[in-house]
C-alpha cells in the first residue's frame, strides 16, 4: 500500500492512489464532456430543428468558454485555493450537463455547453494539485496521467457516446457526464487535500477581459473561417479585433506586478519553447482523434473506406486510450531517469513516426489502428512532460497558472487543426454514386500535415535548455537542504513571505527578483516581486538557504537564512541604488557646476545633475534604452550633446568636452 499523503492537520489521510485516481478521473470526464457531442452532430439538426451550422455552435461555445475560463480559473487557483477552484470547475461542469439535459431545446444546450467549457481548467489545476500534495518519487506517474488523462477521455467519449444515444437518447450524453462529474465532485472533497501553496494578490481584472476577448476573437476566427469564409469581413474583423486586444494586453501585464499570465516568466526560453511545442502536440494530437473514425466509416464504394457504423468506428479508439493509460509508467521511469526534455523529444518523435506509418499503411483496419496507437502513445508521453518542464521553470506558487497558459495554447493547437482538416477533407473530395466523399488523398495530407507538426515539436523541444532547478518530479527536490538526505514521505514544504526594502528609508522595491539556492547553490525557487516588493517562496524544509535580490536600478544583494520548522517572514533590504556615474573634463582639466541632463529620446528629461568641484556626476539610473546626454558647461551658453545606449547598470560615462569622444565602460 502506499504512503498517506499530508494532509491537513486533524484530517483524515486517505492513500495517496485514491486522490491520482479521483484527478485522473476528472481529467478523463472533461474529455469526455468534450467529445461526446461530436459523433452526435449529424443527428443534432433532426433534433433540435436547427442547421448544420448552428449545431457546429454545441463545439464552438465550449471551446471559446474554455479559453476564457482557463486561465482566469488557474490564476485564482494560486491565488486562494487550488482544490476550491478545482470545485467551482466541476460544479459548472455538471450544472452544464443538467441544463443542457433538462432544458431540452437547443438554446439550453448552448448555455449547458458553455458552462461545460469551465472544466477546461481541471486538467491544469489538478496538475498542480499533484505537485504540491504528492511525495517526488511519485509525482512523474500521477502528472504523466493526469496529462494523458486529455487523450484517454477523448479516444473513449467517442463510442461511449455512441452507446449512450443509442441507449437512453440524446440526454443521456449528458446525464452520464453530470452524474459522474457529481461523483467525482464528492471524490474531490474526500480524497484531495487543498494546498497549502497561495500566492494572494489582487486579480487582474484588465488582463482578464483583454486575454478573454482576444482569444475569444482568434479561435471565433479560426473555428469558423471554413465556414464564413476566411477572407470574410467577418473574419478578418476578428483577427483584427484579436490584434488590437494582443496590442493592448501585452503592455497592461508588463505593467501590473501580479498579472494574470507573467510574461516575463512566459519568455523564458523553457516556457516559450515548451508553450510552442504544445501548440505543435495539440495540432497533431487532434489530427489523429478527428480523423480516424471519419476514415473508418466512409463507404466501402469509395475503394478505401470501411463502412463501419459510429458505434464500431468509435469503438476502434478504445486501443489507443488504453495504450495512454499503460505508457504512463513508462514516460514518468524516462522523465526520472532523463529528465523531462528527453521525455517530450521522444514523444513528439513517436508521434511523427505514427503518422508516417498512418501515410503509407491504410489498406485495412489493424494497419490504421496501429497507426493511431503510436500516435496515441507518442501523444501521452508528450503531454506527460510538459506540465513538468513548466512547473521547473516558473515560481512554485505560479504552478496552476502556468499550466492553464500551457493548456489554453494546447486548445488553439487543436482548435487549428479542427479547421485545417475540414477545409482539406472539404477541398479534396472523389464522387461515387451520386455522392462526395474526402479523397484517400485528403487523408494522407492531413497526416502529412500532423507529421510535420510533430516534427517541429521535435525540434523545438530539442531547443529546450536543462532546468538549472531540480525538475518538479525529481526524486531529491526534497532533500533536507545543505544535507543531501532525503526528507520523510510527507511533504514539509514552508513559505517564505516577505518584501523587497530601501534600507534608506524602507519604501518597497518593486519588480525586483528574489532566486533562493541551496547550501550548495543550487537553485530552488525563484519570485517575480510585485510593485509593492512583495514576494513568495516555497523552500523544501529545514536547512540553510541563500537568499539573492537583484532589481534594476539597485546593487543586488544577498542573505544567508536559516529555517527552522515554520513558515517565515522575511524582508530583504536593498543598501545602495545603482547610479549613471562619470566626470566631465575640458582638455583634460575638470570641469565643475556643468548641468549635465539625461533626455529620453520622446522628449522627457530622466534625471539631471550638477557635477562636483572634480568634474564628478551622479545620476539615478534609468531603465535599459537610448539616451540623449546633454552637458551645459558652467557659462551656460556652450552646450554638448551625446546619444547613449544604456544596456547595463552602474554605467559610467566620461565625457571630454575638448572634441574626443566620449569614453563608456563598466564600473565594477
Amino acid at each position: 500500500m502506499t504512503a498517506p499523503h499530508a494532509a491537513r492537520k486533524g484530517a483524515r489521510r486517505f492513500p495517496d492512489w485514491l486522490m491520482i485516481a479521483t484527478l485522473g478521473c476528472g481529467g478523463i470526464v472533461v474529455s469526455l464532456e468534450k467529445t461526446a457531442v461530436v459523433p452526435l452532430l449529424p443527428e443534432y439538426p433532426r433534433i433540435f430543428g436547427v442547421t448544420s451550422d448552428d449545431v457546429s455552435w454545441l463545439v464552438t461555445v465550449t471551446l471559446l468558454s474554455a479559453a476564457v475560463a482557463t486561465p482566469i480559473v488557474s490564476r485564482l487557483a494560486d491565488m486562494y485555493g487550488k482544490r476550491r477552484m478545482l470545485l467551482v470547475a466541476m460544479a459548472l461542469m455538471v450544472a452544464g450537463a443538467f441544463t443542457a439535459s433538462i432544458g431540452g431545446t437547443f438554446a439550453w444546450a448552448l448555455v449547458g455547453r458553455g458552462l461545460q467549457g469551465f472544466a477546461g481548467a481541471v486538467i491544469p489545476v489538478g496538475i498542480s494539485i499533484l505537485r504540491d500534495a504528492l511525495p517526488q518519487k511519485k509525482i512523474a506517474g500521477a502528472v504523466s496521467l493526469m496529462s494523458a488523462s486529455f487523450g484517454i477521455g477523448s479516444a473513449l467519449g467517442l463510442p461511449l457516446a455512441g452507446l449512450v444515444y443509442e441507449r437512453l437518447g440524446w440526454q443521456g450524453t449528458f446525464w452520464v457526464v453530470g452524474v459522474i462529474g457529481a461523483v467525482l465532485i464528492a471524490a474531490v472533497v474526500v480524497f484531495v487535500p487543498e494546498s497549502k501553496v497561495r500566492s494572494p494578490a489582487p486579480f487582474d481584472y484588465v488582463g482578464a477581459v483583454l486575454l478573454s476577448a482576444a482569444m475569444t476573437a482568434v479561435l471565433l476566427a479560426i473555428t469558423k473561417g471554413g465556414v464564413w469564409g476566411w477572407t470574410s469581413y467577418p473574419v478578418l474583423g476578428l483577427f483584427a479585433a484579436a490584434a488590437v486586444c494582443f496590442a493592448l494586453w501585452f503592455p497592461a501585464e508588463l505593467r501590473n506586478g501580479q498579472p494574470l499570465v507573467d510574461l516575463r516568466t512566459s519568455t523564458r526560453r523553457p516556457v516559450l519553447l515548451t508553450n510552442i511545442g504544445a501548440v505543435l502536440v495539440g495540432f497533431s494530437m487532434y489530427a489523429n482523434m478527428l480523423v480516424t473514425t471519419q476514415q473508418l466509416q466512409l463507404s466501402k464504394e469509395t475503394g478505401y473506406g470501411f463502412g463501419l457504423s459510429v458505434l464500431t468506428a468509435g469503438l476502434t479508439m478504445i486501443p489507443s486510450g488504453l495504450a495512454m493509460v499503460a505508457v504512463a509508467p513508462v514516460s514518468a521511469r524516462i522523465t526520472n531517469t532523463y529528465g523531462a526534455k528527453v521525455t517530450l523529444v521522444t514523444g513528439c518523435a513517436v508521434m511523427a513516426a505514427g503518422y508516417l506509418a498512418r501515410v503509407l499503411f491504410v489498406q485495412t483496419v489493424p494497419e490504421i489502428i496501429t497507426g493511431a496507437v503510436i500516435v496515441s502513445v507518442g501523444t501521452a508521453i508528450s503531454m506527460a512532460a510538459m506540465p513538468t518542464i513548466i512547473m521547473s521553470n516558473v515560481p512554485l506558487t505560479d504552478t496552476a497558472a502556468a499550466n492553464g497558459l500551457n493548456t489554453l495554447l494546447r486548445s488553439v493547437g487543436t482548435s487549428t487543426c479542427s479547421a485545417a482538416v475540414a477545409t482539406i477533407l472539404a477541398s479534396l473530395t472523389i464522387s461515387t454514386g451520386g455522392s462526395t466523399f474526402p479523397a484517400l488523398d485528403a487523408f494522407r495530407t492531413i497526416f502529412v500535415l500532423a507529421g510535420l507538426a510533430a516534427l517541429a515539436a521535435t525540434g523545438v523541444a530539442c531547443l529546450i535548455p536543462r532546468s538549472r532547478r531540480h525538475e518538479a518530479t525529481h526524486p531529491d527536490l526534497h532533500a533536507v537542504a545543505g544535507q543531501g538526505q532525503p526528507q520523510p514521505e510527507e511533504k514539509r514544504e514552508l513559505m517564505v513571505r516577505g518584501r523587497l526594502l530601501s534600507a534608506a528609508d524602507g519604501r518597497p522595491v518593486g519588480r525586483g527578483t528574489v532566486t533562493v539556492l541551496d547550501s550548495a547553490g543550487g537553485p530552488v525557487d525563484w519570485d517575480r516581486a510585485d510593485q509593492d516588493g512583495g514576494y513568495a517562496v516555497l523552500l523544501p524544509g529545514d536547512g540553510q538557504y541563500v537568499m539573492v535580490a537583484s532589481q534594476a536600478r539597485w546593487l543586488p544583494v544577498s542573505e544567508v537564512l536559516a529555517i527552522r520548522g515554520t513558515a517565515v517572514h522575511h524582508d530583504i533590504h536593498f543598501r545602495r541604488q545603482l547610479a549613471l556615474t562619470g566626470r566631465i573634463r575640458h582638455a583634460g582639466r575638470a570641469v565643475a557646476d556643468a548641468l549635465v541632463i539625461l533626455v529620453r529620446p520622446g522628449g522627457e528629461v530622466s534625471a539631471s545633475a550638477r557635477s562636483d568641484s572634480r568634474g564628478n556626476y551622479e545620476l539615478p539610473l534609468p531603465g535599459p534604452g537610448e539616451y540623449v546626454l546633454s552637458i551645459i558647461e558652467p557659462d551656460a551658453h556652450t552646450t554638448h550633446t551625446r546619444s547613449v545606449v544604456l544596456p547595463a547598470p552602474d554605467t559610467v560615462i566620461d565625457v571630454e568636452l575638448g572634441g574626443r569622444e566620449p569614453r563608456t565602460g563598466l564600473r565594477i
